[in-house]
């Protein structure tokens, strides 16, 4: 049998890194291409060389992890870093199969004459398709003291899982979540003053496709969402992604499993109901709620009672996706009249507060005789009415809640309207869904452009034991 060779592996290097000799070519690469507010926290930790430390940028899939690798690479040659002191590797690419980092990172020695203790920034593209990467990684970490390690991977909970269990104090975790709505608006160059139709308009093209840069900044990628979201996205993360970390023997099953929950996002289930109308038993389910979750493809909400306190025994829980265009790639666009509306609107506010520092605080409360859809701890609450008649007793659960908690403020999201109502009530605030969506994804944004980063934890699950293939096969 016939296999790569050292010649070819190196060639194909040197094609992966057209900045050794023509450091043009990288933007040639990014042409076309939007920073993410994401780039400054990230690239700062790429160039601090205080804490001898590995980083790993985990996501989802498509959401720019590699191009913010390449505008990193690109910040470094404008800092006039060498060119050849900078290596970067894909490790999807067959080429490089089986290949250790170590090996890997021998070749790019070898091509340069670098030694061990060289100032080298070396970048790992998509790690989880190596086998033990964590452990090749941590050894490369205490034996080039003064090389900064950088690896990527759409298989988020399994990295995240790995870096804490052989990189405790070697590695530095970095989420790169989907756009959030600000992100989006600002991709799109819509002025901060337009009307409320037309920032509803734009919560909906968010809603429907702008979860992923590309598609935001590509009109044929739009014209063909369904293919890009399901072939290139939904299909590998359910059909591959998952199935080889978690040694899932019916990837088919998970793939259906997924789409019904998509299909309900914002609604209430039960593993109970979810197991009559799928067929799948209960544990099973349980596991690939989990799997989800981990994939940073969903967000599960507890339920909590009238004053806030969670359930001693939880029945029923609401499923989210963090990037609601997934349910438009499944089942087609959804405009501002549809029915599905309202959980839409509701899925693009929690899709907001998913990736930063309240996402572990937030539950929605339900009670004999009332509910809040979405509720912060004892901070605050939002109900959502995009298009529903808004009844006193809206206003009541709002306002119960806040008066059981202690909350100054809880919030009626609507479609267009902004008010303060006279109620017995102080705190309540009338503001439209978009208007919500957009002040937070600026806080975020805010919080980037200052040098910090939101505290997204991803959720730590168990990783069962299996005879299942491995990312790398």
């Amino acid at each position: 049998m016939l296999q790569v060779t050292e010649n070819e592996i190196k060639n194909r290097l040197r094609f992966d890194n057209p900045w050794w000799e023509q450091p043009e070519d990288l933007d040639l690469l990014l042409e076309g291409l939007r920073q993410r507010a994401y780039l400054d926290p990230f690239h700062d930790l790429v160039t601090n060389r205080e804490v001898n430390r590995a980083v790993v940028l985990m996501g989802p899939r498509r959401v720019g992890k590699t191009v913010m690798l390449r505008q990193s690479i690109r910040r470094l040659l404008d800092a006039g870093v060498t060119p050849t002191h900078i290596f970067f590797v894909s490790l999807d690419n067959p080429v490089y199969t089986g290949l250790p980092l170590a090996k890997l990172l021998s070749f790019f020695q070898e091509l340069h004459g670098h030694d061990r203790f060289a100032d080298i920034t070396v970048f790992f593209d998509e790690v989880q398709y190596l086998k033990e990467w964590e452990v090749h990684l941590k050894v490369l970490v205490d034996d080039y003291p003064r090389a900064r390690f950088v690896v990527s991977g759409s298989a988020a909970a399994a990295l995240k899982m790995k870096s804490h269990e052989s990189g405790a104090g070697r590695f530095t975790d970095f989420l790169l979540p989907p756009l959030t709505f600000a992100e989006f608006l600002d991709f799109r160059e819509v002025p901060e003053d337009v009307d409320i139709e037309r920032l509803n308009e734009e919560l909906f093209a968010y809603i429907n496709f702008g979860g992923f840069p590309e598609a935001v900044l590509k009109d044929t990628i739009r014209r063909d969402f369904q293919r890009f979201v399901g072939s290139d996205i939904i299909d590998k993360v359910l059909l591959r992604d998952i199935p080889s970390l978690y040694g899932i023997g019916d990837p088919q099953e998970l793939n259906r499993f997924f789409a019904t929950l998509a299909y309900n996002t914002g609604n209430e289930i039960s593993i109970d109901e979810l197991s009559k109308k799928s067929g799948v038993a209960k544990n099973t389910i349980r596991k690939y709620i989990e799997f989800l979750e981990s994939a940073f493809l969903i967000h599960c909400l507890h339920r909590v009672d009238k004053n806030a306190k969670r359930f001693q025994r939880e029945t029923h829980f609401k499923v989210y996706l963090t990037n609601p265009c997934l349910r438009a790639a499944l089942f087609g666009p959804v405009g501002q009249d549809d029915e599905k509306a309202g959980m839409m609107a509701e899925t693009a506010i929690v899709a907001q507060y998913v990736v930063g520092d309240l996402a572990e605080s937030m539950t929605y409360a339900r009670w004999s005789g009332g509910e809040v859809d979405i509720v912060f701890g004892q901070t605050f609450g939002i109900e959502v009415k995009w298009q529903k008649s808004i009844y006193p007793s809206d206003e009541n659960n709002i306002g119960s809640l806040m008066s059981r908690t202690g909350s100054p403020y809880g919030f009626i999201a609507t479609r267009n309207t902004v008010k303060m109502p006279e109620t017995k009530f102080n705190g309540i605030r009338y503001i439209p869904v978009s208007i919500i969506c957009r002040q937070h994804g600026k806080s975020l944004l805010d919080l980037l452009k200052q040098g910090q980063r939101p505290r997204r934890l991803l959720p730590d699950i168990d990783f069962p034991e299996h005879e299942g293939p491995s990312p790398s096969s």
